[in-house]
């Protein structure tokens, strides 16, 4: 390669390790020799002579389809390409001590160089806080008071709430009920405190909640135990128009769309109309939301930036070699948006 791009093998090896003591021109003679040659850079080399492994590593709760976390990491992975790094993953068979201590060590064992937690749970965050790290460590999603000290990267939960919630409260409805995630998920615990702070902020009392486990099935187990207790009994009775009243509510927010979508189904298939019946809003703007019926009013997460901030903030932690307690305990939240379609009906009208 060194010969056909007519420069010394020191040369070649300056281009393939970035340094910026090239020219242009001599730098753009050797990448069209690689690419000629079709050339592809070892990494077990350049571990070797950098004595970096350019490699993050990814500790993911085992989430199967859900798809806030799972978006988390396909970001992460995204980023880190872009930076120049190169991402592994460790699934977490479940929440136990022995379970995380585990993982993280099969990422140390690959001689990452900071790891992402993609596992907004507070058993996981609690745990490895405890732990004596040696490499700088951010959290995608949660918290900071529930992180043990942990830098997190995170969507502002109490901003997405609250404007889903004041969109529901500007349209007249009153009683509204909340469909929350599990309750040792930290983005759940937020959006369920921010349901609360927003209907206390508006004089009104938070109904109790209801929690589902993300899925769309638990969203319909959930519509259909709250048709059994006959809270929505008069409004199917009646086919009421007007706001169900008693111990009954007009809209539901649901902590992520997957549930809202199965709780549209429990209430579509009781004979109620969504919205006309019962509005129904989620949360992060999954592909499908536009397509369900009544397309779902939701809060749209900004999944690319998390993973982004995710990957500069260890890049710059091991670019100075910091320690991992270290990096900034505090990281600048990512602003949601709210995304206004059909499921939400205006009760003025």
């Amino acid at each position: 390669m060194a010969r056909l791009a007519g420069v010394s093998h020191q040369t070649v090896s300056r281009v393939l390790n970035g340094h910026p003591s090239v020219r242009e021109d001599t730098k753009s003679r050797v990448v069209a020799a690689m690419s000629e040659l079709r050339f592809r850079p070892s990494r077990a080399a350049r571990m070797l002579s950098t004595r970096r492994s350019e490699t993050i590593g990814v500790l993911a709760a085992a989430v199967g389809s859900h798809y806030g976390p799972a978006s988390s990491v396909s970001a992460v992975e995204d980023a880190a390409r872009a930076r120049g790094f190169y991402a592994t993953v460790a699934h977490l068979a479940s929440v136990s001590p022995a379970a995380i201590t585990a993982a993280v060590e099969d990422l140390l064992d690959q001689d990452v160089e900071g790891i992402v937690i993609v596992a907004p749970r507070t058993a996981v965050l609690s745990h490895l806080a405890s732990l004596p790290l040696t490499v700088p460590i951010v959290a995608a999603q949660g918290e900071q008071r529930d992180a043990g000290g942990i830098p997190v990267v995170s969507v502002d939960q109490q901003a997405g709430v609250a404007m889903v919630m004041r969109h529901l409260l500007s349209r007249g409805h009153r009683r509204i009920l909340h469909l929350a995630g599990p309750p040792d998920w930290n983005d759940a615990q937020s959006r369920h405190r921010a349901y609360e702070a927003e209907l206390i902020s508006a004089g009104l009392d938070p109904l109790p909640p209801e929690s589902g486990d993300w899925t769309a099935d638990s969203g319909y187990a959930v519509g259909r135990a709250l048709l059994s207790r006959a809270l929505l009994s008069r409004a199917v009775a009646s086919r009421a128009v007007s706001p169900v009243a008693g111990p009954g509510f007009t809209a539901v927010f649901s902590a992520n769309d997957q549930m809202a979508l199965g709780l549209v189904h429990a209430l579509r298939e009781a004979g109620l109309d969504v919205p006309r019946d019962v509005s129904v809003a989620g949360f992060d703007d999954i592909p499908e939301s536009a397509h369900f019926w009544p397309p779902l009013t939701t809060v749209r997460q900004d999944f690319a930036s998390i993973g982004r901030r995710c990957v500069a903030t260890l890049a710059d932690a091991i670019d100075t070699a910091a320690a991992p307690r270290s990096v900034p305990a505090a990281v600048e939240e990512v602003a949601p948006r709210l995304i206004i379609r059909d499921s939400v009906r205006d009760l003025s009208l």
